[in-house]
């Protein structure tokens, strides 16, 4: 009972605060001084800026401990009152804007043309309000970079109350649910996502380098193919018909390939209608690219140097650490076959595997579940996952997967049991996927065909045949590698964020009221 009254009163102390927040508007639009009004403000340098630079900026005091204001230094800076201490006739706040923060020392006899007036204006803004400052920077007694305001104008009341600055927001599901109240008390959220940009923007550099054209394709599709995922399914008014969401960017860059684009990539969203874990979100970005007249081994130096290059860029080394353990990007990236792998850490040699019955008495004999639809190859598949996965930290490619789980790659002329794939590991996690792409029209419609079959049989995952698609590579596909890039466990790996949806701004939650 006690804990219920003193949460009660909590609340009652709360809607009180946001009542008074609410009346000191309502004053300000009564004077004339609605600050909703205000549609600009002159920013000519941001707090990180006057810090890094602060020579450059710096006003001295005279003998008598006056400022000396030089009007070539004045800043004009603009952000939300983060801390706030009023006293007599000075006062001090800290302002953040999106580069970091930085204390201002507010003057009474100082503020304006009126400084009584603003000065007591300034007294009444409240913790969260974004205001706009001009003035001059100098350094305190206590050796701190500061802003000697001449103006402090409220460009936008806050009518909510932001969490206690000391504790910050440690609330998982409301971070996720108000990023914006997230990147306003979490200043490393910030720079996660600042982070995020600039690897995607590295990443187009990288490419655009290499001679490759970004290019846009269609969400809304008809056959939702190029990747093992069950899609998102809706409905077009205007053509009144069913379209999916798409769950790969594959099929259709493959198309441009036809065309002679020859190079070309996509950075975009797509949706899976799957689980949500630390590393799955149903709508996530990929990058796809492809390549004419090059084929998987080439994917995998373009790879290695891609991560090279963002390693480098973006974190400073190419030597990273994610939750403590630290990855070498900089020597050769190991390269080992899917057989290859699984007799090292599983110590089955799937070369001495020449039947179905064979795979599934070896699944059985180490505990390996598998379905009655599950071929040889999908059994080696399952042993890579339950047996070699989390072994994987440091950069590899696993290369050469079993046909059956590759509907959409190339053979190996010397093994056609076996296709020119590989993925790549860091980490214990898949983070891209590369094949030398089938541009067999006549192969492939077998490969779609043995998936329908698999459909029929259950594997609600499996592809559908695409005859347009079928319809390109008739016309003629030249050889190509092709890869597809999860750039959302990329940035997890880069920037050491635990969870996808700590590098995703707005996850896939469930509404409140369910």
């Amino acid at each position: 009972m006690a804990e219920q009254n003193k949460n009660n009163n909590q609340q009652v102390d709360v809607n009180q605060l946001l009542k008074v927040r609410r009346e000191k508007l309502a004053d300000l639009q009564a004077q004339g001084k609605d600050p909703f009004q205000i549609t600009k403000y002159d920013v000519t340098n941001h707090t990180t800026e006057i810090k890094d630079n602060f020579e450059q900026f710096e006003c001295q005091h005279d003998e008598e401990g006056k400022l000396i204001k030089d009007d070539a230094k004045l800043v004009s800076i603009a952000g939300r009152i983060m801390l706030k201490r009023v006293m007599g006739k000075a006062s001090f706040c800290n302002v953040q804007d999106k580069t970091g923060n930085i204390q201002v020392y507010v003057a009474r006899n100082e503020l304006g043309d009126e400084p009584f007036d603003e000065y007591k204006a300034f007294k009444k803004m409240d913790i969260g309000d974004i205001v706009g400052v001009k003035g001059y920077a100098f350094t305190t007694k206590t050796g701190e970079k500061s802003i000697h305001a001449t103006e402090v104008i409220l460009l936008s009341k806050s009518l909510q109350i932001l969490p206690e600055k000391h504790h910050g927001l440690t609330n998982t599901d409301l971070r996720y649910r108000q990023r914006y109240l997230d990147l306003i008390m979490n200043p490393e959220v910030k720079d996660t996502f600042i982070k995020r940009s600039k690897i995607i923007s590295e990443i187009r550099k990288f490419l655009d380098g290499q001679g490759f054209m970004e290019v846009e394709t269609p969400m809304l599709v008809h056959n939702a193919g190029g990747a093992a995922a069950r899609p998102f399914e809706t409905h077009f008014n205007a053509l009144d018909e069913d379209v999916k969401l798409r769950i790969s960017l594959e099929l259709y860059l493959k198309r441009l390939i036809v065309g002679g684009l020859e190079k070309v990539y996509e950075i975009g969203r797509v949706f899976r209608n799957e689980g949500v874990d630390t590393r799955h979100n149903p709508e996530f970005t990929l990058m796809e690219l492809y390549q004419a007249y090059t084929d998987y081994h080439s994917m995998m130096d373009l790879t290695e140097n891609l991560y090279r290059h963002l390693a480098e860029t973006v974190c400073g080394s190419a030597k990273i650490s994610y939750n403590g353990i630290e990855m070498d990007l900089s020597q050769p990236f190991e390269r080992l076959t899917m057989v290859d792998a699984v007799k090292k850490y599983a110590g089955v040699d799937w070369n001495e595997v020449e039947t179905l019955e064979q795979a599934r008495e070896l699944a059985k004999e180490h505990h390996v579940e598998f379905e009655e639809r599950h071929k040889k190859g999908d059994i080696l598949n399952l042993f890579f996952e339950e047996y070699v996965e989390e072994h994987l930290i440091q950069p590899t490619f696993i290369m050469d997967h079993p046909i059956e789980i590759s509907p959409l790659t190339k053979k190996k002329p010397e093994n056609p049991d076996y296709v020119e794939r590989f993925e790549f590991f860091m980490n214990g996690w898949e983070l891209a996927n590369a094949y030398s792409e089938l541009n067999d029209p006549i192969d492939q419609r077998e490969r779609f065909a043995a998936q329908e079959e698999a459909f029929a049989a259950g594997d609600d995952e499996a592809e559908h045949t695409d005859e347009d698609f079928l319809n390109a590579l008739e016309i003629g596909m030249p050889p190509t590698g092709g890869i597809g890039f999860g750039i959302d466990r990329m940035v997890m790996l880069l920037t050491d964020s635990a969870a996808i949806r700590d590098v995703l701004l707005f996850p896939t939650m469930k509404q409140l009221d369910k």
